[in-house]
Parts: C-alpha cells; sequence; structure tokens
C-alpha cells in the first residue's frame, strides 16, 4: 500500500510517517518510481508506535523497544546499560500510574453516567400531571 493509505488506516499524517522512517521505526519499501510500499503489518507496528508515543515514550526508546515486541521472549540488544534500564523501568512505573489514572477516571465517568441515566429514568416514570 501506498503512503495514503497507511495514513488513512492509521489515523497518521503522511509527515509523521516519513518522520518515522527518518527515526529508523518504520521500513517501506521502494517502488522503481521511488514511491514508499508498506505491506500489511505496518498498519499494526504504526499504530503501536503512535500507542507508545501517547503513552510518552521517546522516540530513542521506541526504537529499542519495537523489536520485542515482535518476540517478547527474545533479548534483541545485549548492550543494555544500566542507564537505560532504569529509564525503561522509570518509563514503564510511569505507563502502569498512567493507566492507573485513566482506569479512575473512566469509572468515575460511568458512575456519573449510571447516576444521570437513573435521574432521568425517575423523572421519566413521573407522571406530567404532578410535575411542578
Amino acid at each position: 500500500m501506498r503512503i495514503g493509505e497507511l495514513s488513512e488506516r492509521t489515523g497518521t499524517s503522511r509527515r509523521l510517517l516519513r518522520y518515522y522512517e527518518e527515526q529508523g521505526l518504520v521500513f517501506p519499501r521502494r517502488c522503481a518510481n521511488g514511491y514508499r510500499d508498506y505491506d500489511e503489518r505496518w498498519v499494526d507496528r504504526v499504530l503501536q508506535i503512535r500507542a507508545l508515543l501517547d503513552a510518552g515514550l521517546p522516540v530513542r526508546l521506541i526504537k529499542l523497544v519495537l523489536p520485542c515486541l515482535d518476540k517478547p521472549t527474545a533479548i534483541h540488544f545485549t548492550d543494555a546499560t544500566p542507564d537505560m534500564l532504569a529509564t525503561l523501568e522509570r518509563e514503564r512505573d510511569r505507563m502502569t500510574a498512567r493507566i492507573a489514572c485513566l482506569a479512575r477516571n473512566r469509572d468515575a465517568i460511568a458512575d456519573y453516567l449510571d447516576t444521570v441515566r437513573r435521574y432521568a429514568r425517575s423523572i421519566d416514570v413521573v407522571p406530567t400531571s404532578d410535575r411542578s
């Protein structure tokens, strides 16, 4: 697929897809005319990249982590420094805290919606002549 289709399917701008390529996050084939050609697997990969970026992971760490997403049990880099491991641990912990916060917010919104709906149903039950 061409860059335009990948852009549409992932909700990612063409400019951003070219940036991902510059950063070594995606590797499209090139057609004879120079056009980028992406196969189907890049749809999921771009969505993964976006999710990691949305979670706050910097591109330099995403580049290290992406190969591990294909085979989580395989170690793809043996030169992991203590600093890099500490950075990944901090990012993981930050994501965990963000997930917990999002879950609390989701639950609060769900409770609010339930309350509003119960209230709306209780009003609809009251006959029109009794409303003042």
